[in-house]
């Protein structure tokens, strides 16, 4: 039996748009929130922050929890459990010429909840939580490509 991996997510809005990243290796159409895994001996809120401005080049301010997501994959057993934060920016624009120093995000942007509903993105709550403010679950999902 494989052991959950635990990852932090970041539901960061500014001027009414959302944080949304592209973070596949091999390429994909699939968007999320940013974020990555946790690492012990550092709190979430850490895990988060230094995950963010690997990814994006932002500094923020790190919330309450706002959402949680589990997703597996049923041929390998992979699963993982994501805690989603709302956070702020400490310092508002994406930096240009960034690269995530991992190679792992390709694309980042700001969208508009309009924006989002053209998107594939995951969680599938992800713009409900971010938009309505509401605490979300969801429950075990197979993982999407």
């Amino acid at each position: 039996m494989t052991i959950p991996r635990l990852a932090v997510r970041a539901v960061l809005i500014h001027e009414n748009r959302l944080l949304l990243v592209n973070a596949w290796r091999k390429g994909s159409d699939l968007w999320c929130a940013p974020g990555g895994g946790a690492e012990a001996g550092s709190s979430l809120p850490d895990n988060l922050i230094r995950e963010l401005h690997e990814e994006t080049g932002l500094h923020i301010v790190v919330g309450p929890p706002c959402l949680i997501n589990e997703f597996h994959d049923p041929r390998t057993g992979y699963h993982q459990v994501e805690v989603f934060f709302r956070c702020t920016t400490a310092s508002g624009t994406l930096p240009d010429g960034w690269s995530d120093p991992e190679g792992i995000v390709k694309h980042r942007r700001w969208v508009t909840q309009d924006e989002m509903a053209t998107l594939r993105v995951k969680p599938d709550s992800l713009a409900h939580v971010a938009w309505q403010r509401g605490f979300g679950y969801d429950p075990l999902e197979v993982i999407a490509r």
